[in-house]
């Protein structure tokens, strides 16, 4: 992209805060986002637009290494109980909005919990809900799965969803320049 793309240009402020946004008009009670340790403005730009953030001193070899220091995080800050659930989502995905998410949350059952996904058009997409009660069970993943895998062990509870933004993230030039019509200030 040239530059970090969480902080590209998007609707009146950045990526970041944009998908922040959305959090944070959802019901979920915390979000949490992992920063690489060399990216010190993005860590503030997300502090200031109300997220926890965890800058791990050294950066995270991938995603799953990114999720374990936020459910880190989690434990320490929050004391979820078995009843509680986390959700994941990766950042780049403008399309995840706060009726997205609160969806997502209406449809866990903290009595009989199982993973909640959102599917549009016969694809699974984000964020993805998971019972508190798999968080360890990520660290306990082989190196060459990543937490999708926990999907594979037990049936998910789909929920469909017709937005294509639970599927749509920004990988590139392209894909930028198409969702800045999109997101242009109004």
């Amino acid at each position: 992209m040239g530059r970090p793309k969480l902080l590209l240009p998007l609707g009146g402020g950045t990526l970041v805060e944009h998908v922040l946004a959305a959090w944070r008009a959802s019901r979920v009670a915390a979000t949490i986002v992992v920063v690489h340790p060399d990216d010190a403005t993005l860590a503030d730009v997300c502090r200031r637009a109300g997220a926890e953030v965890v800058v791990p001193a050294t950066p995270p070899a991938d995603m799953k290494a990114s999720i374990m220091h936020g459910l880190d995080r989690v434990a320490s800050a929050h004391a979820p109980t078995d009843r509680d659930a986390w959700l994941m989502a990766p950042a780049d995905m403008p399309g995840i909005n706060a009726a997205l998410i609160d969806t997502v949350i209406g449809a866990y059952d903290s009595a009989a919990p199982r993973v909640v996904v959102a599917k549009v058009a016969g694809k699974r997409g984000h964020p993805v809900l998971f019972p508190w009660l798999l968080a360890g069970e990520v660290s306990q993943l082989r190196i060459d799965e990543g937490v999708n895998a926990l999907l594979a062990r037990q049936p998910p509870v789909e929920i469909s969803w017709d937005d294509a933004g639970a599927l749509v993230d920004i990988d590139s030039p392209t894909d930028y320049r198409r969702l800045q019509d999109e997101y242009k200030p109004t």
